[in-house]
Order: structure tokens, then sequence, then C-alpha cells
């Protein structure tokens, strides 16, 4: 098993301490971009791809781990497009 499938395996079990550049090397990896949404959006991101719906995000702060119900949300976001 590769290291993209590994890290999907793990997001699947969505657990606490699932970090930021994990959420970010995930969805690279499965072909979206990592885009701001301006110069006032703050920690507010957006990763796109074509022919997906957008994925907005908050980059979590002072810390580094994503939040729980982000995590459910993004898992429900990415079995909508059938990516997991």
């Amino acid at each position: 098993m590769g290291t993209k499938n590994k890290l999907i395996t793990r997001f699947k079990t969505l657990p606490k301490d699932f970090s930021w550049e994990e959420v970010n090397r995930m969805l690279v990896g499965m072909g979206y971009s990592l885009r701001n949404k301006g110069k006032t959006s703050g920690s507010r991101v957006i990763f796109i791809c074509e022919g997906r719906k957008p994925i907005m995000l908050h980059k979590p702060h002072p810390g580094n781990i994503i939040k729980e119900y982000v995590l459910k949300q993004l898992f429900e976001n990415l079995k909508e497009e059938g990516l997991i």
C-alpha cells in the first residue's frame, strides 16, 4: 500500500490528531490545488479541482490539528465526490 493510500486509510478513521499538512497532502494527491481566497481571507483557504466541488476549509490556528467537525465535513464531501 502506497503512502497516499495509507493517508486516506488513516483519514477514514477520523483520527483526533489529523494535521493540516496531512489534509493538504491528501487533497493535493487527489488532484486538488490549494488557493487562498484573497488578501482578507485570513485562515480560509479553498481547494479546487476541475469537475469537482470546491472544498473550503479554515487552517487551524494556533495549533496544527484539524477539528473533528471539519474532518467529518471533509469526509462527507469526499464521499459525495466518490473519492473515498
